[in-house]
């Protein structure tokens, strides 16, 4: 939109991400469940942290990741998530802060709880098994939603994953009164079936009522409607809402607008997939980036597919070269 100040701010957990390589022997000792993302203790993310092998640190979190990849395409986004007055929360707001995002919340000094951090484990065969600890993160409330950041994006995006909160739920509840208020879009990732298993009303009820684009995955969207079929869950996706993405990995994506035919999206070709974390956040980017600019329903989408691919190929769920070069190389913008 032309009078936003930003195109996108994302809400969402604030995580510093601590991303290693390991065999698959390191996982069974630490009772891990590979490929799976588990929520640990302190003390449990304390002694992981300390027999980890040599890692990358860096600002991470579902929506996060999409927000840097929306500054990497040349979009202007911002995010809003909860930090502690440590180490950690430093970390976060330098990197993202350094990676074109606007990052304004106030780290928090008046809890005990320290700045969340997610052990990333990758195995050489590039699946990623998420050990988080979420400490202050899940902790956002009404009172660290900036009216004034929701009302300057077009697009307002939400992470499912911090739904586990009222604190959280009151926050979301408060952003989309207040983007509806605006005239602003609001976008709801889905996060993760397990997170859409413990919420799966609540979601049914905003997606109904309050989102205006849906993103989620295969396994996401077919256990929000509790079907055996994809087809199934793209039929009534269809009838509740305006426009949902959904996507299926290596069988690409398929976008959803009311009273249209669904549009397949091929996924981008990988010669060699390194480590899938990031994969669906990085589509949201593109996705998200594509619709604020205003370009058609399938540009936007081969956007995304474009900035998965580029995340896939090597470690860590943040691009490695401008995505907006990529994009311009491959006539998308």
């Amino acid at each position: 939109m032309s009078d936003s100040q930003f195109d996108v701010v994302g809400i969402g957990n604030a995580i510093v991400d601590i991303i290693s390589q390991c065999d698959d022997d390191f996982l069974a000792r630490h009772d891990a469940p590979k490929g799976h993302m588990r929520l640990i203790d302190f003390d449990t993310a304390t002694r992981l942290y300390a027999e980890m092998g040599p890692a990358v640190e860096i600002s991470g979190g579902s929506v996060a990741n999409t927000m840097v990849g929306i500054a990497s395409l040349g979009g202007r986004a911002a995010f809003i998530g909860k930090v502690a007055e440590d180490d950690f929360g430093h970390i976060f707001a330098r990197d993202i802060q350094s990676a074109g995002v606007h990052f304004g919340t106030t780290p928090s000094s008046s809890s005990d709880l320290p700045t969340a951090r997610s052990l990333i484990l990758v195995t050489p065969d590039g699946e990623r098994t998420m050990n988080t600890y979420l400490g202050v993160s899940p902790h956002l409330n009404r009172g660290e939603v900036d009216p004034e950041v929701i009302r300057a994006a077009g697009i307002v995006f939400l992470e499912g994953y911090l739904f586990d909160r009222t604190e959280a739920k009151d926050a979301f509840r408060q952003a989309a009164e207040i983007a509806a208020a605006a005239g602003r879009r609001v976008a709801l990732s889905l996060s993760d079936k397990f997170c859409v298993d413990r919420h799966r009303e609540e979601f049914l009820a905003l997606v109904r009522n309050s989102i205006d684009i849906l993103i989620a995955n295969e396994n996401e969207i077919t256990a929000l409607y509790l079907v055996e079929t994809f087809d199934e869950a793209v039929r009534l996706t269809q009838a509740d809402t305006q426009l949902a993405v959904l996507t299926r990995s290596a069988k690409g994506s398929v976008i959803c607008a009311r009273g249209q035919e669904p549009i397949q999206v091929e996924a981008q070709r990988v010669d060699n997939v390194v480590d899938v974390t990031g994969a669906g956040d990085l589509y949201a980017a593109g996705f998200l980036h594509g619709l604020a600019a205003g370009l058609s329903l399938e540009v936007a989408g081969r956007l995304g597919s474009l900035a998965a691919a580029e995340v896939i190929s090597h470690f860590g769920a943040r691009p490695q070269q401008s995505l907006a070069a990529l994009a311009k190389a491959n006539n998308l913008i």
